[in-house]
């Protein structure tokens, strides 16, 4: 319990000019009230700070956290496209073109796209070839690429290239769940300001088939029969993918495992054809499809 100071009783009393003692009694009863009002705030100020500060810390440091994350996954995100010697008579069009977003797994030397992400012709007269693109802005390099195994259904594909870069981990879907913090690293509008990659964050909106049923079968077009025989889930997710992040890993922002394959243009022929207009959602492809393409002989 706080005291008050001695001097300061005798001052107070000493101004009263009528009753002494009881001008004293009130006195010494207001200044213990202001006292403990003054404690009061306080203690309420601190109680407030304590209860705000882990949030605030929490925040900061998830920040951090996925500020760290996206350095580490940042070296193993490629563009995939192809590529031709510049001076090469009778070429036409630009000697390197964008197509897509790739990842580096394995060893460091496989690459996993969207199988659409794939040139459908190229240029051999003038030595045109599968490439990817490595490196960041003015320290990026053309790699030669060759395709091991496709995935049509799917829309996955497994290149090999003769250089080994930094590998993301694949993790397991089994767990993912609607509502799960994820992100995504590619390049959403391609190499036209350079080869910089972006990194778009969001969750998982919801697990959901690849085909919406057609009111009647003259609405179904030959992809989405095809789906219908063989059907399976994908995830979509509240942030907007680009022509571009097609290939795009997408990753948890808690260890950056890989847990699916950014993809619009495969998923949206098929589930929003009844659409006419095609909506700006996102959709990926589970991660557990690249595992059996990996493993597949």
């Amino acid at each position: 319990m706080c005291q008050i100071p001695t001097q300061t009783l005798k001052t107070l009393c000493a101004s009263s000019t009528t009753s002494p003692r009881r001008q004293c009694r009130r006195a010494s009863h207001a200044l213990l009230t202001g006292i403990v009002s003054i404690m009061a705030s306080l203690a309420r100020h601190l109680l407030v700070t304590l209860l705000f500060l882990p949030l605030a810390f929490s925040s900061a440091s998830s920040a951090n956290s996925l500020a760290d994350l996206i350095e580490t996954i940042r070296p193993g995100i490629v563009g995939v496209g192809s590529a031709r010697p510049v001076k090469q008579p009778g070429a036409k069009g630009p000697p390197v073109k964008f197509s897509g977003t790739g990842f580096v797994v394995g060893e460091g030397d496989l690459v996993i796209t969207n199988y659409h992400v794939l040139p459908q012709k190229m240029d051999t007269d003038n030595n045109e070839t599968l490439a990817v693109f490595v490196g960041r802005g003015k320290n990026s390099r053309v790699v030669p690429a060759v395709v091991l195994r496709t995935d049509p259904q799917h829309d996955l594909a497994l290149l090999k290239i003769d250089t080994r870069l930094p590998a993301l981990q694949l993790g397991q879907d089994r767990n993912i769940r609607e509502g799960d913090s994820i992100a995504f690293t590619g390049f959403p509008i391609g190499v036209v300001l350079g080869l910089h990659p972006v990194t778009h964050r969001g969750i998982i909106s919801a697990i959901t088939p690849t085909v919406i049923p057609a009111h009647n079968s003259r609405q179904l077009t030959p992809e989405q029969v095809k789906r219908i025989r063989n059907p399976f889930d994908v995830y979509q997710l509240d942030a907007i993918a680009y022509p571009g992040n097609s290939g795009s890993p997408v990753y948890e922002t808690e260890n950056g495992t890989v847990i699916g394959v950014i993809n619009s243009v495969f998923v949206k022929e098929t589930k929003e054809t009844i659409m006419q207009d095609p909506s700006g959602i996102s959709y990926a492809i589970p991660v557990k499809y690249v595992v059996k393409l990996l493993n597949a002989d």
